[in-house]
């Protein structure tokens, strides 16, 4: 089985803002500053500690400073925790790309042990950090904030993130400290690839893999991604960005909190994509909730690529590559645009292949028919097979333009709407595919009543 060795050679894009790294032990509030800089909840943010364990990022705009923000995990002594070295690592890679910390403790609880492993983590990283005394919502909770002197990290400012209590000092210290962004021509567009699917088929393995590097946790213990993360990667020549998601549950396993909360950005990250990478264990094969979360891409309109990964758990098996395709389209037959790709992500085998489709489904999604060539494809696909009436009326077709792309729009100005059966609804999308292509995309018809006169 080839790999794809050459794919984590030059990942990512080059950073044209300064970045900023939030770091701190669990549950000291770094989620909540993340989203008040944000101005969006885009962190999950939970009364239980550790519930962030990726390095999320976010553009910021605040007062004179522009910057790259990033949430960590929270950092935890090596114990009982199977995250806690993870988590650690995930930081320390933080630290590498950051300008500047923003090192959270929690007034409230005071300095802790782990609070001095961190200083000492970050005095080894010679960044410039700001001490930020989380939880001061009053005065005497901000007085708290002087026992932080201790970590050796300069003058502790107390704030509250929850609040917005004190950020405008730290606006101000900011724009001391970040460097200038660093010009450069803003790239193409980049194509937004969601990787979506059912917990623990390997959807971050698959991602680590083709960027060459530990951006995401990898856990055996399914449901290790809770939030959407967004990693932009240039390939080929080509812009894109990958939305690594929490695997989407079927609706009556979906549980309270945290998990709504992922399953709620899962869809999310559907709905801002351009190609939805639906992965599914090849050695399970397709089960209905991998049918369910398709589903989620063809009512969202958006390119779609079945990726069976673990093939490589099937290389002993007397499965034939397409005869295994062809049953797992089978289990779609709403999708009969859909391709499907066979890759590992333990081996890097084909992910090239994959990313090559990706990029020609995106293209696809920006195809736009002439108008004349669509008029008269649509006059003879009646002339062939007459609409079926209800009573003594009768479905008509006046005109029709493609009105958008992404996704590829097309409207059809009738008579009257309502006469419109679903067969012949499909019947023009079928007679659409099969003169113009559109593979791998879903599309639009929509169609509008408009007077006969």
């Amino acid at each position: 089985m080839a790999s794809d060795s050459g794919l984590g050679s030059g990942v990512g894009t080059e950073l044209r803002r300064p970045v900023i790294a939030i770091v701190g032990r669990p549950n000291v509030g770094k989620s909540t500053l993340f989203n008040r800089l944000l101005r969006s909840r885009k962190a999950i943010v939970e009364d239980i500690p550790g519930t962030t364990r990726d390095r999320l990022y976010g553009e910021v705009e605040w007062g004179l400073a522009a910057f790259t923000l990033i949430d960590t995990g929270g950092l935890e002594p090596t114990g009982e925790n199977s995250y806690s070295q993870q988590i650690r690592s995930q930081v320390e890679v933080a630290l590498a790309e950051a300008d500047v910390v923003l090192f959270l403790v929690d007034a409230v609880e005071g300095a802790t042990a782990t609070d001095g492993e961190i200083a000492e983590m970050l005095r080894r990283s010679a960044k410039p950090v700001l001490l930020l005394a989380n939880k001061a919502d009053n005065q005497s909770r901000a007085e708290m904030a002087v026992q932080f002197y201790e970590l050796g990290l300069g003058e502790p400012l107390p704030i509250s993130a929850y609040h917005g209590r004190g950020l405008e000092e730290v606006q101000d210290r900011l724009e001391e400290l970040l460097p200038a962004a660093r010009e450069a021509e803003a790239p193409p567009d980049a194509l937004a690839l969601a990787i979506v699917g059912r917990p623990n088929v390997g959807k971050s393995s698959l991602l680590n893999a083709i960027l060459g590097e530990q951006r995401v946790i990898v856990s055996e213990v399914p449901g290790t991604t809770r939030d959407a993360i967004d990693t932009p990667f240039e390939y080929e020549g080509h812009q894109l960005v990958f939305i690594d998601t929490a695997g989407i549950r079927r609706p009556g396993k979906v549980g309270t909190g945290i998990e709504r909360y992922s399953v709620m950005r899962a869809r999310q990250a559907v709905r801002r994509a351009e190609v939805v990478l639906l992965v599914i264990d090849a050695s399970a094969g397709l089960m209905a909730q991998d049918t369910h979360i398709a589903g989620l891409a063809l009512e969202e309109h958006k390119g779609l690529i079945i990726v069976a990964n673990k093939w490589d758990l099937l290389e002993e098996s007397d499965t034939e590559p397409e005869e295994f395709s062809r049953k797992v389209l089978n289990r779609v037959p709403f999708l009969p645009w859909a391709p499907l790709v066979i890759v590992s992500a333990e081996k890097r085998f084909n992910l090239s292949g994959m990313l090559d489709l990706a990029l020609e489904i995106g293209e696809v999604r920006g195809q736009r028919v002439p108008t004349h060539e669509l008029n008269l494809l649509m006059r003879q696909a009646v002339v062939a097979h007459q609409p079926p009436g209800k009573g003594k009326r009768r479905f008509k077709l006046l005109y029709v333009t493609q009105a958008e792309v992404r996704p590829p729009t097309f409207v059809f100005f009738v008579n009257d709407p309502t006469l419109l059966h679903f067969s012949y609804h499909r019947y023009l999308e079928n007679v659409i595919r099969k003169q113009f292509g559109f593979e791998g995309t879903a599309i639009r018809l929509v169609f509008r009543g408009r007077s006969e006169d």
